[in-house]
């Protein structure tokens, strides 16, 4: 295995924001819709964002993946249960509209930065294996570039182009709001699963605010 990381396939600093967004929005859902204080969440995010980043700054990529993976998974088994809690509580009309369109909102918007997130985590071996291997040419997802000549790739100064966060954040909106991944085909299996599921809370979220709505009118 090299040592040496001879590529850096994009910054990892939006990762890190993405996922301190989410924690701001899920301060920012009612309390009801949360599992203990406010905070508690934005606050795992960053105690967990901590040694991920060192872990990483020291090249010690095993600790970095598994950090990553148990930061990623303590986000989506929030965002689960916050999501449970809203559809539970709506037949009961427990929340105001206000307060549900700031959940619907709040929910969604954390939904497509938890899973650009994963993708970007589990894509091709995760950002380390893509830092190690220099270019991208196989993986979960069929990005245009990966299919471009590799003369007209160096012309366009993309020679050893590598999916970088802002990637996988355009995929994951566009199964949010297209429900399809648009302009880069799926590949894999697991891919396919994690795109159904984004798909699925994405719609749940907009049917709760369209079943809200018909309700007022």
């Amino acid at each position: 295995m090299p040592s040496i990381i001879k590529h850096r396939a994009g910054p990892r600093w939006p990762v890190t924001l993405s996922l301190l967004a989410v924690g701001g929005l899920h301060y920012a859902l009612p309390s009801p819709l949360t599992v203990g204080p406010d905070w508690l969440l934005l606050a795992l995010i960053t105690v967990l964002s901590i040694p991920t980043i060192l872990a990483h700054q020291r090249g010690k990529r095993r600790l970095n993946d598994t950090l990553g993976y148990l930061l990623l998974s303590v986000v989506t088994v929030e965002l689960v249960i916050s999501l449970s809690l809203l559809i539970s509580r709506l037949p009961a009309h427990k929340e105001s509209p206000k307060e549900l369109l700031i959940a619907a909102t709040g929910l969604w918007v954390s939904n497509l930065l938890l899973f650009a997130s994963w993708y970007w985590r589990l894509d091709a071996g995760g950002p380390n294996e893509r830092e190690v291997r220099g270019t991208h040419t196989g993986g979960a997802f069929l990005f245009p570039q990966m299919m471009l000549d590799a003369d007209l790739k160096e012309k366009m100064g993309d020679a050893h182009w590598s999916p970088g966060f802002v990637d996988y954040l355009f995929l994951a909106f566009n199964t949010s709001t297209a429900f399809s991944p648009t302009d880069v085909p799926v590949l894999t299996r697991w891919a396919k699963i994690l795109m159904m599921v984004q798909a699925l809370i994405s719609l749940s979220t907009v049917v709760l605010l369209a079943a809200r709505a018909v309700n007022i009118l």
